[in-house]
Protein backbone atom coordinates (compact mmCIF):
# COMPACT_ATOMS: atom_id res chain seq x y z
CA UNK A 1 0.00 0.00 0.00
CA UNK A 2 1.40 3.37 -1.03
CA UNK A 3 1.64 6.23 1.45
CA UNK A 4 -1.01 8.18 -0.44
CA UNK A 5 -3.41 5.25 -0.14
CA UNK A 6 -2.84 5.25 3.61
CA UNK A 7 -3.62 8.98 3.67
CA UNK A 8 -6.78 8.49 1.61
CA UNK A 9 -8.06 5.74 3.89
CA UNK A 10 -7.39 7.82 6.98
CA UNK A 11 -9.07 10.90 5.46
CA UNK A 12 -12.15 8.83 4.68
CA UNK A 13 -12.29 7.44 8.21
CA UNK A 14 -11.87 10.89 9.73
CA UNK A 15 -14.74 12.23 7.63
CA UNK A 16 -17.02 9.44 8.93
CA UNK A 17 -15.58 9.54 12.45
CA UNK A 18 -16.12 5.80 12.82
CA UNK A 19 -14.45 2.52 12.06
CA UNK A 20 -16.11 0.25 9.57
CA UNK A 21 -16.58 -3.32 8.45
CA UNK A 22 -13.16 -3.20 6.77
CA UNK A 23 -11.18 -0.74 8.91
CA UNK A 24 -9.82 -0.91 12.48
CA UNK A 25 -7.64 1.70 14.19
CA UNK A 26 -5.11 0.78 16.92
CA UNK A 27 -3.01 3.08 19.07
CA UNK A 28 0.56 1.80 19.23
CA UNK A 29 2.71 4.63 20.51
CA UNK A 30 3.83 2.65 23.56
CA UNK A 31 3.96 -0.86 22.14
CA UNK A 32 2.10 -3.35 19.99
CA UNK A 33 -1.51 -3.90 21.16
CA UNK A 34 -1.87 -7.23 22.94
CA UNK A 35 -5.30 -8.04 21.53
CA UNK A 36 -5.60 -7.92 17.76
CA UNK A 37 -6.46 -11.58 17.14
CA UNK A 38 -10.20 -10.81 17.17
CA UNK A 39 -9.82 -8.40 14.24
CA UNK A 40 -7.35 -10.70 12.46
CA UNK A 41 -9.99 -13.43 12.68
CA UNK A 42 -13.00 -11.33 11.65
CA UNK A 43 -11.26 -9.70 8.67
CA UNK A 44 -9.97 -13.10 7.48
CA UNK A 45 -13.48 -14.56 7.71
CA UNK A 46 -15.05 -12.13 5.25
CA UNK A 47 -14.52 -11.94 1.51
CA UNK A 48 -13.41 -8.31 1.50
CA UNK A 49 -10.83 -8.68 4.27
CA UNK A 50 -9.84 -5.40 5.94
CA UNK A 51 -7.11 -2.97 7.04
CA UNK A 52 -5.78 -2.53 10.56
CA UNK A 53 -3.97 0.80 10.94
CA UNK A 54 -1.51 1.05 13.84
CA UNK A 55 -0.61 4.47 15.24
CA UNK A 56 -4.11 6.00 15.02
CA UNK A 57 -6.25 6.91 18.05
CA UNK A 58 -9.96 6.30 17.51
CA UNK A 59 -10.94 7.95 20.81
CA UNK A 60 -9.18 11.17 19.80
CA UNK A 61 -10.92 11.70 16.46
CA UNK A 62 -8.56 9.31 14.67
CA UNK A 63 -5.58 11.52 15.34
CA UNK A 64 -2.21 10.11 14.31
CA UNK A 65 -0.21 9.16 17.40
CA UNK A 66 2.44 7.18 15.54
CA UNK A 67 3.92 3.77 16.35
CA UNK A 68 6.66 3.20 18.92
CA UNK A 69 8.94 1.38 16.42
CA UNK A 70 7.84 0.60 12.85
CA UNK A 71 10.27 -2.29 12.40
CA UNK A 72 9.50 -4.00 15.70
CA UNK A 73 5.72 -3.71 15.44
CA UNK A 74 5.78 -5.35 12.01
CA UNK A 75 7.60 -8.34 13.51
CA UNK A 76 5.07 -8.55 16.34
CA UNK A 77 2.12 -8.32 13.93
CA UNK A 78 3.56 -11.19 11.89
CA UNK A 79 4.07 -13.18 15.08
CA UNK A 80 0.41 -12.72 16.07
CA UNK A 81 -0.68 -13.75 12.57
CA UNK A 82 1.24 -17.00 13.00
CA UNK A 83 -0.90 -17.73 16.07
CA UNK A 84 -3.99 -17.88 13.88
CA UNK A 85 -5.35 -21.14 12.44
CA UNK A 86 -4.79 -21.30 9.60
CA UNK A 87 -1.85 -18.89 9.69
CA UNK A 88 -2.47 -15.68 7.78
CA UNK A 89 -0.08 -13.54 5.78
CA UNK A 90 -0.63 -9.79 6.23
CA UNK A 91 0.59 -7.20 3.74
CA UNK A 92 2.40 -4.58 5.82
CA UNK A 93 3.07 -0.98 4.77
CA UNK A 94 4.67 1.99 6.52
CA UNK A 95 3.73 5.62 5.90
CA UNK A 96 4.48 9.04 7.43
CA UNK A 97 1.37 11.02 8.38
CA UNK A 98 1.62 14.37 10.16
CA UNK A 99 5.31 13.67 10.72
CA UNK A 100 4.62 10.38 12.49
CA UNK A 101 4.92 6.79 11.29
CA UNK A 102 1.86 4.56 10.92
CA UNK A 103 1.79 0.89 9.92
CA UNK A 104 -1.06 -0.51 7.81
CA UNK A 105 -1.74 -4.25 7.90
CA UNK A 106 -3.87 -5.48 5.00
CA UNK A 107 -5.68 -8.72 5.91
CA UNK A 108 -6.99 -10.74 3.01
CA UNK A 109 -10.19 -12.76 3.25
CA UNK A 110 -9.34 -16.48 3.12
CA UNK A 111 -11.08 -19.05 0.95
CA UNK A 112 -14.48 -20.13 2.23
CA UNK A 113 -13.32 -23.73 2.65
CA UNK A 114 -10.49 -22.58 4.98
CA UNK A 115 -12.79 -20.72 7.37
CA UNK A 116 -13.23 -20.06 10.18
CA UNK A 117 -9.87 -18.50 10.85
CA UNK A 118 -9.48 -18.52 14.63
CA UNK A 119 -7.00 -17.67 17.39
CA UNK A 120 -5.28 -21.01 18.06
CA UNK A 121 -4.61 -20.56 21.82
CA UNK A 122 -8.33 -19.88 22.44
CA UNK A 123 -9.59 -22.73 20.29
CA UNK A 124 -12.13 -22.67 17.48
CA UNK A 125 -15.20 -22.02 19.64
CA UNK A 126 -13.81 -19.05 21.56
CA UNK A 127 -11.28 -17.81 19.03
CA UNK A 128 -13.50 -17.41 15.93
CA UNK A 129 -14.82 -13.93 15.19
CA UNK A 130 -17.07 -12.22 12.69
CA UNK A 131 -17.15 -8.53 11.79
CA UNK A 132 -20.45 -6.77 12.48
CA UNK A 133 -20.34 -3.09 11.63
CA UNK A 134 -17.24 -1.74 13.35
CA UNK A 135 -16.96 -4.43 16.02
CA UNK A 136 -15.60 -7.97 16.26
CA UNK A 137 -18.11 -10.48 17.66
CA UNK A 138 -17.70 -14.12 18.64
CA UNK A 139 -19.05 -16.49 16.00
CA UNK A 140 -22.09 -18.49 17.04
CA UNK A 141 -21.96 -22.27 17.13
CA UNK A 142 -24.04 -22.34 13.95
CA UNK A 143 -21.72 -19.96 12.09
CA UNK A 144 -18.75 -22.16 13.00
CA UNK A 145 -20.64 -25.31 12.05
CA UNK A 146 -21.58 -23.86 8.66
CA UNK A 147 -17.93 -23.51 7.64
CA UNK A 148 -16.95 -26.89 9.05
CA UNK A 149 -19.83 -28.64 7.31
CA UNK A 150 -18.77 -27.21 3.97
CA UNK A 151 -15.11 -28.07 4.49
CA UNK A 152 -15.90 -31.64 5.53
CA UNK A 153 -18.56 -32.10 2.87
CA UNK A 154 -21.26 -32.99 5.40
CA UNK A 155 -24.63 -33.78 3.81
CA UNK A 156 -27.32 -33.38 6.42
CA UNK A 157 -30.05 -34.64 4.10
CA UNK A 158 -28.30 -38.04 4.13
CA UNK A 159 -28.30 -38.51 7.90
CA UNK A 160 -30.39 -41.49 9.04
CA UNK A 161 -33.53 -40.89 11.07
CA UNK A 162 -34.01 -43.64 13.64
CA UNK A 163 -37.56 -45.03 13.74
CA UNK A 164 -38.47 -42.60 10.97
CA UNK A 165 -40.74 -44.88 8.93
CA UNK A 166 -43.86 -44.41 11.05
CA UNK A 167 -46.05 -43.81 8.02
CA UNK A 168 -44.63 -44.37 4.54
CA UNK A 169 -46.26 -43.49 1.24
CA UNK A 170 -45.92 -46.85 -0.48
CA UNK A 171 -47.51 -45.74 -3.73
CA UNK A 172 -45.07 -42.86 -4.14
CA UNK A 173 -42.16 -45.10 -3.18
CA UNK A 174 -43.12 -47.62 -5.86
CA UNK A 175 -43.34 -44.84 -8.44
CA UNK A 176 -39.89 -43.65 -7.45
CA UNK A 177 -38.36 -47.13 -7.62
CA UNK A 178 -39.88 -47.76 -11.05
CA UNK A 179 -38.46 -44.49 -12.34
CA UNK A 180 -35.00 -45.18 -10.92
CA UNK A 181 -34.91 -48.71 -12.35
CA UNK A 182 -35.99 -47.47 -15.77
CA UNK A 183 -33.22 -44.87 -15.78
CA UNK A 184 -30.44 -47.40 -15.09
CA UNK A 185 -31.68 -50.78 -16.31
CA UNK A 186 -28.27 -52.45 -16.49
CA UNK A 187 -27.20 -51.10 -13.12
CA UNK A 188 -30.27 -51.92 -11.04
CA UNK A 189 -31.87 -54.94 -12.70
CA UNK A 190 -30.28 -57.44 -10.29
CA UNK A 191 -30.64 -55.33 -7.14
CA UNK A 192 -33.38 -55.50 -4.55
CA UNK A 193 -35.54 -52.48 -3.73
CA UNK A 194 -33.76 -52.15 -0.40
CA UNK A 195 -30.36 -52.10 -2.09
CA UNK A 196 -31.52 -49.44 -4.55
CA UNK A 197 -32.82 -47.26 -1.73
CA UNK A 198 -29.49 -47.61 0.04
CA UNK A 199 -27.55 -46.63 -3.09
CA UNK A 200 -29.81 -43.65 -3.70
CA UNK A 201 -29.42 -42.50 -0.08
CA UNK A 202 -33.15 -42.80 0.57
CA UNK A 203 -32.40 -45.29 3.33
CA UNK A 204 -29.36 -45.91 5.50
CA UNK A 205 -28.84 -48.70 8.02
CA UNK A 206 -32.50 -49.72 7.67
CA UNK A 207 -33.73 -46.22 8.51
CA UNK A 208 -34.89 -43.43 6.21
CA UNK A 209 -32.47 -40.63 5.58
CA UNK A 210 -33.77 -37.14 6.24
CA UNK A 211 -34.27 -36.66 2.49
CA UNK A 212 -36.19 -39.92 2.24
CA UNK A 213 -38.32 -39.00 5.24
CA UNK A 214 -39.21 -35.57 3.85
CA UNK A 215 -40.43 -37.02 0.55
CA UNK A 216 -41.84 -40.46 1.36
CA UNK A 217 -43.18 -40.11 4.90
CA UNK A 218 -46.82 -39.20 5.25
CA UNK A 219 -45.93 -37.04 8.26
CA UNK A 220 -42.25 -36.08 8.64
CA UNK A 221 -43.17 -33.69 11.45
CA UNK A 222 -43.62 -36.71 13.72
CA UNK A 223 -39.82 -36.82 13.89
CA UNK A 224 -39.10 -33.14 13.17
CA UNK A 225 -41.95 -30.88 14.37
CA UNK A 226 -40.15 -27.76 13.18
CA UNK A 227 -39.79 -28.77 9.55
CA UNK A 228 -42.93 -27.10 8.28
CA UNK A 229 -44.05 -23.74 6.94
CA UNK A 230 -45.64 -20.92 8.91
CA UNK A 231 -47.81 -18.90 6.53
CA UNK A 232 -49.36 -15.57 7.44
CA UNK A 233 -51.11 -12.76 5.59
CA UNK A 234 -50.48 -9.34 7.10
CA UNK A 235 -52.87 -6.35 6.81
CA UNK A 236 -50.37 -3.70 5.77
CA UNK A 237 -46.69 -3.47 4.99
CA UNK A 238 -45.16 -3.96 8.45
CA UNK A 239 -45.12 -7.19 10.43
CA UNK A 240 -46.87 -7.00 13.80
CA UNK A 241 -48.89 -3.82 13.17
CA UNK A 242 -52.60 -4.27 13.85
CA UNK A 243 -55.58 -2.87 11.96
CA UNK A 244 -58.10 -0.55 13.62
CA UNK A 245 -60.22 -3.52 14.64
CA UNK A 246 -57.23 -5.25 16.25
CA UNK A 247 -56.53 -7.64 13.36
CA UNK A 248 -52.86 -8.69 13.39
CA UNK A 249 -53.04 -11.46 10.77
CA UNK A 250 -55.80 -11.80 8.21
CA UNK A 251 -54.80 -15.42 7.72
CA UNK A 252 -52.45 -17.59 9.74
CA UNK A 253 -51.80 -21.30 9.22
CA UNK A 254 -49.12 -23.88 9.90
CA UNK A 255 -48.41 -26.11 6.92
CA UNK A 256 -47.16 -29.65 7.46
CA UNK A 257 -46.88 -32.96 5.61
CA UNK A 258 -44.38 -34.30 3.10
CA UNK A 259 -42.31 -31.84 1.13
CA UNK A 260 -44.54 -32.03 -1.93
CA UNK A 261 -47.70 -31.74 0.20
CA UNK A 262 -46.31 -28.62 1.86
CA UNK A 263 -45.60 -27.13 -1.55
CA UNK A 264 -49.19 -27.73 -2.67
CA UNK A 265 -50.67 -26.38 0.59
CA UNK A 266 -48.45 -23.30 0.48
CA UNK A 267 -49.59 -22.56 -3.07
CA UNK A 268 -53.22 -22.95 -1.95
CA UNK A 269 -52.55 -20.44 0.83
CA UNK A 270 -51.05 -18.00 -1.67
CA UNK A 271 -54.02 -18.30 -4.04
CA UNK A 272 -56.40 -17.65 -1.18
CA UNK A 273 -54.58 -14.55 0.01
CA UNK A 274 -53.50 -12.71 -3.14
CA UNK A 275 -55.60 -10.73 -5.53
CA UNK A 276 -57.11 -12.27 -8.62
CA UNK A 277 -58.98 -10.90 -11.58
CA UNK A 278 -60.53 -12.32 -14.70
CA UNK A 279 -59.51 -10.00 -17.53
CA UNK A 280 -61.11 -9.67 -20.95
CA UNK A 281 -58.53 -8.57 -23.51
CA UNK A 282 -59.05 -6.62 -26.73
CA UNK A 283 -59.90 -9.85 -28.58
CA UNK A 284 -62.61 -10.71 -26.08
CA UNK A 285 -60.58 -13.55 -24.56
CA UNK A 286 -60.76 -14.25 -20.85
CA UNK A 287 -57.55 -14.58 -18.87
CA UNK A 288 -56.83 -15.05 -15.17
CA UNK A 289 -54.43 -12.52 -13.72
CA UNK A 290 -52.95 -13.03 -10.30
CA UNK A 291 -51.26 -10.42 -8.17
CA UNK A 292 -48.05 -12.47 -8.44
CA UNK A 293 -47.21 -14.95 -11.23
CA UNK A 294 -47.91 -18.33 -9.63
CA UNK A 295 -45.04 -20.03 -11.38
CA UNK A 296 -42.59 -17.58 -9.81
CA UNK A 297 -44.16 -18.15 -6.39
CA UNK A 298 -43.90 -21.93 -6.79
CA UNK A 299 -40.22 -21.72 -7.71
CA UNK A 300 -39.50 -19.50 -4.70
CA UNK A 301 -41.28 -21.91 -2.34
CA UNK A 302 -39.61 -24.94 -3.89
CA UNK A 303 -36.19 -23.30 -3.58
CA UNK A 304 -36.82 -22.66 0.11
CA UNK A 305 -37.89 -26.28 0.69
CA UNK A 306 -35.03 -27.98 -1.11
CA UNK A 307 -32.15 -25.57 -0.45
CA UNK A 308 -32.78 -24.71 3.21
CA UNK A 309 -30.37 -25.90 5.90
CA UNK A 310 -31.64 -29.14 7.43
CA UNK A 311 -28.86 -29.42 10.02
CA UNK A 312 -29.42 -30.02 13.72
CA UNK A 313 -28.85 -26.32 14.28
CA UNK A 314 -31.89 -25.33 12.21
CA UNK A 315 -34.24 -28.33 11.97
CA UNK A 316 -36.49 -26.74 14.57
CA UNK A 317 -37.00 -23.60 12.48
CA UNK A 318 -39.87 -23.59 9.96
CA UNK A 319 -39.86 -21.78 6.64
CA UNK A 320 -41.75 -18.48 6.78
CA UNK A 321 -44.21 -17.36 4.11
CA UNK A 322 -45.42 -13.79 4.72
CA UNK A 323 -47.85 -11.99 2.42
CA UNK A 324 -47.86 -8.25 2.94
CA UNK A 325 -49.98 -5.71 1.14
CA UNK A 326 -47.13 -4.73 -1.17
CA UNK A 327 -44.90 -7.84 -1.24
CA UNK A 328 -44.43 -11.49 -0.45
CA UNK A 329 -41.46 -12.79 1.56
CA UNK A 330 -40.25 -16.39 1.76
CA UNK A 331 -37.56 -17.00 4.40
CA UNK A 332 -35.60 -20.19 5.03
CA UNK A 333 -32.75 -21.11 7.37
CA UNK A 334 -29.23 -21.11 6.00
CA UNK A 335 -27.59 -18.74 3.57
CA UNK A 336 -26.46 -19.74 0.10
CA UNK A 337 -24.35 -22.90 0.42
CA UNK A 338 -20.59 -22.44 0.32
CA UNK A 339 -20.71 -18.65 0.48
CA UNK A 340 -21.77 -18.43 -3.17
CA UNK A 341 -22.39 -14.73 -4.02
CA UNK A 342 -26.06 -13.79 -4.25
CA UNK A 343 -25.33 -11.58 -7.27
CA UNK A 344 -24.30 -14.66 -9.26
CA UNK A 345 -27.43 -16.69 -8.50
CA UNK A 346 -29.18 -17.63 -11.71
CA UNK A 347 -26.03 -16.95 -13.73
CA UNK A 348 -23.78 -19.72 -12.41
CA UNK A 349 -24.45 -23.05 -10.74
CA UNK A 350 -23.70 -23.15 -7.00
CA UNK A 351 -22.97 -26.35 -5.14
CA UNK A 352 -25.94 -28.21 -3.69
CA UNK A 353 -26.46 -28.37 0.05
CA UNK A 354 -29.07 -31.14 -0.25
CA UNK A 355 -28.02 -33.09 -3.33
CA UNK A 356 -29.85 -36.29 -2.32
CA UNK A 357 -33.14 -34.47 -1.77
CA UNK A 358 -32.80 -32.70 -5.10
CA UNK A 359 -32.09 -35.97 -6.91
CA UNK A 360 -35.14 -37.69 -5.39
CA UNK A 361 -37.42 -34.82 -6.44
CA UNK A 362 -35.90 -34.85 -9.91
CA UNK A 363 -36.79 -38.54 -10.37
CA UNK A 364 -40.34 -37.77 -9.19
CA UNK A 365 -40.50 -34.77 -11.60
CA UNK A 366 -41.32 -32.40 -8.76
CA UNK A 367 -38.28 -30.28 -9.52
CA UNK A 368 -35.53 -30.05 -12.12
CA UNK A 369 -31.90 -30.05 -11.03
CA UNK A 370 -31.03 -27.57 -13.75
CA UNK A 371 -30.63 -24.44 -11.62
CA UNK A 372 -33.58 -22.96 -13.52
CA UNK A 373 -35.58 -21.76 -10.51
CA UNK A 374 -34.20 -18.24 -10.20
CA UNK A 375 -34.12 -17.55 -13.98
CA UNK A 376 -37.76 -18.73 -14.08
CA UNK A 377 -38.71 -16.37 -11.24
CA UNK A 378 -37.02 -13.45 -12.98
CA UNK A 379 -38.62 -14.25 -16.32
CA UNK A 380 -42.13 -14.65 -14.88
CA UNK A 381 -41.93 -11.41 -12.88
CA UNK A 382 -40.75 -9.55 -15.97
CA UNK A 383 -43.59 -10.99 -18.06
CA UNK A 384 -46.06 -9.80 -15.42
CA UNK A 385 -44.61 -6.28 -15.49
CA UNK A 386 -43.42 -6.58 -11.89
CA UNK A 387 -40.05 -5.75 -10.28
CA UNK A 388 -37.37 -8.40 -10.37
CA UNK A 389 -37.27 -10.73 -7.34
CA UNK A 390 -34.89 -9.74 -4.56
CA UNK A 391 -32.58 -12.21 -2.80
CA UNK A 392 -31.04 -11.39 0.58
CA UNK A 393 -28.51 -13.57 2.41
CA UNK A 394 -27.22 -12.71 5.89
CA UNK A 395 -25.45 -16.04 6.34
CA UNK A 396 -28.14 -17.36 8.69
CA UNK A 397 -31.24 -16.89 6.57
CA UNK A 398 -32.06 -16.60 2.89
CA UNK A 399 -34.96 -14.34 1.95
CA UNK A 400 -36.79 -14.08 -1.38
CA UNK A 401 -38.92 -10.98 -1.89
CA UNK A 402 -41.56 -10.65 -4.63
CA UNK A 403 -43.08 -7.19 -4.94
CA UNK A 404 -46.48 -6.52 -6.47
CA UNK A 405 -46.36 -2.71 -7.08
CA UNK A 406 -50.13 -2.61 -6.57
CA UNK A 407 -50.69 0.95 -7.67
CA UNK A 408 -48.77 0.80 -10.95
CA UNK A 409 -49.82 -2.72 -11.94
CA UNK A 410 -53.48 -2.10 -11.12
CA UNK A 411 -53.43 1.02 -13.27
CA UNK A 412 -52.11 -0.98 -16.22
CA UNK A 413 -54.97 -3.49 -16.21
CA UNK A 414 -57.36 -3.32 -19.20
CA UNK A 415 -60.49 -1.23 -18.64
CA UNK A 416 -62.90 -4.15 -19.08
CA UNK A 417 -62.62 -6.59 -16.18
CA UNK A 418 -64.96 -9.16 -14.75
CA UNK A 419 -64.74 -10.33 -11.18
CA UNK A 420 -67.33 -12.62 -9.66
CA UNK A 421 -66.37 -11.34 -6.23
CA UNK A 422 -67.54 -7.85 -7.27
CA UNK A 423 -70.99 -9.24 -8.01
CA UNK A 424 -71.14 -11.08 -4.69
CA UNK A 425 -70.12 -7.93 -2.82
CA UNK A 426 -72.73 -5.84 -4.63
CA UNK A 427 -75.48 -8.28 -3.69
CA UNK A 428 -74.25 -8.72 -0.11
CA UNK A 429 -74.02 -4.96 0.44
CA UNK A 430 -77.67 -4.28 -0.32
CA UNK A 431 -77.65 -4.24 3.47
CA UNK A 432 -74.83 -2.06 4.89
CA UNK A 433 -71.75 -4.16 5.76
CA UNK A 434 -68.30 -3.55 7.20
CA UNK A 435 -65.14 -4.50 5.34
CA UNK A 436 -64.50 -7.33 7.79
CA UNK A 437 -68.02 -8.69 7.32
CA UNK A 438 -67.49 -8.67 3.56
CA UNK A 439 -64.12 -10.44 3.82
CA UNK A 440 -65.59 -13.09 6.12
CA UNK A 441 -68.55 -13.56 3.78
CA UNK A 442 -66.23 -14.12 0.81
CA UNK A 443 -63.75 -16.23 2.81
CA UNK A 444 -60.90 -14.06 1.50
CA UNK A 445 -57.95 -12.11 2.88
CA UNK A 446 -59.06 -8.86 4.58
CA UNK A 447 -56.30 -6.75 3.03
CA UNK A 448 -57.04 -8.06 -0.46
CA UNK A 449 -60.78 -7.52 -0.12
CA UNK A 450 -60.34 -4.01 1.30
CA UNK A 451 -57.72 -2.77 -1.16
CA UNK A 452 -58.17 -5.02 -4.18
CA UNK A 453 -61.96 -5.25 -4.36
CA UNK A 454 -63.75 -2.69 -2.20
CA UNK A 455 -61.51 0.31 -2.97
CA UNK A 456 -61.91 -0.02 -6.78
CA UNK A 457 -65.69 -0.47 -6.33
CA UNK A 458 -65.86 2.75 -4.29
CA UNK A 459 -63.80 4.61 -6.89
CA UNK A 460 -66.04 3.33 -9.67
CA UNK A 461 -69.16 4.31 -7.75
CA UNK A 462 -70.45 0.76 -7.29
CA UNK A 463 -70.26 1.08 -3.49
CA UNK A 464 -70.81 4.10 -1.24
CA UNK A 465 -69.95 4.72 2.40
CA UNK A 466 -73.25 4.56 4.24
CA UNK A 467 -72.18 5.31 7.82
CA UNK A 468 -70.15 3.86 10.65
CA UNK A 469 -70.29 0.82 12.85
CA UNK A 470 -67.86 0.98 15.74
CA UNK A 471 -64.63 2.27 14.24
CA UNK A 472 -65.25 0.91 10.74
CA UNK A 473 -67.34 2.42 7.93
CA UNK A 474 -70.34 0.59 6.55
CA UNK A 475 -70.59 0.08 2.80
CA UNK A 476 -73.74 -0.07 0.70
CA UNK A 477 -74.45 -0.84 -2.94
CA UNK A 478 -75.06 2.47 -4.74
CA UNK A 479 -78.02 1.19 -6.79
CA UNK A 480 -79.98 0.64 -3.58
CA UNK A 481 -79.26 4.14 -2.31
CA UNK A 482 -80.42 5.71 -5.57
CA UNK A 483 -83.90 4.33 -4.96
CA UNK A 484 -84.50 6.00 -1.59
CA UNK A 485 -83.60 8.95 0.52
CA UNK A 486 -80.36 8.90 2.48
CA UNK A 487 -80.86 7.73 6.03
CA UNK A 488 -77.71 8.18 8.12
CA UNK A 489 -76.47 5.25 10.15
CA UNK A 490 -75.65 6.20 13.73
CA UNK A 491 -72.43 5.27 15.51
CA UNK A 492 -72.64 1.74 16.89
Amino acid sequence: MQEQEIRNILDSVRSRQTESRTFEAKTASEGCPKKIYDTLSSFSNQDEGGVIMFGVDEKNGFAVTGVYDAADIQKKIQGKCREMEPEIRPVLSVGAIDGKQVVAAEIQGVEYADRPVFYRPAGINKGSYIRIGDSDEHMTAYEIYKYQAYRKGLKEDQRPVKDGWVLRNGELMNKYLSTVKASRINTFEHLSDSEILQLQKVEKDGCPTLAGLLVFSKYPQSAFPGLGITAVAVPGTVYGVTEADGTRFTDNVRIEGSLQEMLVSAMDFVRKNIRHRTVIDEMGQRADRWEYPLRAVREALLNALIHRDYSRHTDGTPIQLIIYEDRMEIINSGGVYGGFPVARLGKESPESRNSTLIRILEFLQISENRYSGIPTMKREMEKAGLPQPEFLDDGKQFKTILRNTVSSSAASLPARTENKADERIAVYCRTPRTRKEIADHLGMNYSYVSNGLIKPMILSGTLVEAGKKGREKLLQTRTDWSQREFEPVTEG
